[in-house]
């Protein structure tokens, strides 16, 4: 003969737990890529990691990105280019439109203003990153050396 246990269910307990972020922990590589001082790949956190992606953006040439010859927007084509409301014009709008498609979903630009002296173009954005709410002001610039 078998014997009979007897199961009893304790009342459930309400235990808090400390909230967990949905998903995997965001490792985002610091661009340019660099090795830290405990000899591992550097890591950026979100908004320095966007605005790496503005500076690649900018700095990028179309057709230079072999799989993606659309990506960038010319903003070193145009430091030897004749100085003038015109051209400043254009690469503004083109800089602009290259922030709009390829980071619109990233971030919201507030303000943009693109300037050309001599061989250096600087670019003053001013956005804020949709993902944290944080507001930025970044200048970003590239001359004939760069």
């Amino acid at each position: 003969m078998t014997p009979r246990t007897r199961r009893t269910t304790a009342p459930a307990r309400v235990v808090d737990l400390p909230a967990q972020p949905a998903g995997p922990r965001r490792s985002d590589i610091a661009f340019p890529f660099r090795v830290d001082r405990r000899g591992r790949t550097a890591e950026a956190g979100y908004d320095d990691h966007v605005r790496d992606m503005i500076e690649q953006l900018l700095f990028t040439g179309p057709g230079e990105r072999v799989m993606r010859p659309d990506f960038g927007c010319g903003l070193l084509d145009l430091v030897f280019a004749p100085a003038g409301p015109e051209v400043a014009s254009a690469l503004q709008l083109s800089v602009q439109a290259a922030l709009q498609r390829w980071l619109g979903d990233v971030i919201e630009v507030e303000s943009l203003d693109v300037t050309g002296e001599e061989s250096v173009v600087r670019v003053e954005l001013a956005y804020t990153v949709l993902r944290t709410g944080t507001r930025r002001t970044d200048v970003f610039e590239g001359g004939a050396g760069a």
